[in-house]
């Protein structure tokens, strides 16, 4: 006998019926073709979205570090003006000390009482510069540099070597790291 038995009508596929399709990969049926490329629309869509969105905020975060750094610099600096109205002043304070201390006169009473206010509102207005950031760029038997020192004429330095300051004419002021005013200086030859 034999063991193979052979299909019944029942077994056999009639036609028409999906079994009998060509097995094609082209052949995908509409819906999943339109439902394909909506999904890569749709992920085309979101990754532009994301990557928009990325770019704001990086726009962001930079508007935000430039914001804090004016908001510093305006702190730090907002009052340069200010200082280079006051140091007229403090010039004119420092002048008059100069002048009554080198025509030696006779301590009279009313005359150190003005040497004395005058060193005192010196002072006050030292500290008030000082509060604010100021200080002096007073470089007497240093090198001349361009950046620091305004040069008003040339002189013999004796010991001092070539392109050094030989004489402070007028002092300079940097407000924290800024420089305000150039301090006026003769250079040795």
């Amino acid at each position: 006998m034999n063991d193979q038995t052979e299909p019944t009508a029942a077994d056999k596929p009639t036609p028409g019926t999906p079994s009998e399709a060509p097995a094609s990969a082209d052949a995908a049926p509409p819906s999943d073709t339109v439902s394909t490329e909506t999904l890569e629309q749709a992920q085309a869509r979101a990754d532009q979205a994301r990557d928009q969105m990325l770019r704001a905020y990086a726009d962001l975060e930079n508007l935000r570090r430039r914001y804090e750094r004016e908001v510093r610099n305006a702190s730090r600096y907002g009052s340069e003006s200010l200082v280079g109205e006051l140091l007229p002043v403090k010039d004119s304070l420092q002048e008059a000390l100069k002048t009554g201390a080198a025509q030696g006169l006779d301590p009279a009473q009313a005359l150190e009482k003005i040497l004395e206010g005058t060193r005192m509102t010196l002072d006050i207005l030292d500290k008030a510069l000082g509060k604010a950031g100021v200080s002096e760029v007073h470089p007497e038997g240093e090198p001349f540099d361009p950046e620091l020192h305004q040069a008003m004429s040339l002189a013999d330095g004796g010991e001092l070597p070539s392109n050094h300051v030989v004489q402070v004419v007028q002092t300079g002021y940097r407000l924290h790291d800024r420089l305000v005013r150039p301090a006026m200086v003769i250079v040795s030859k």
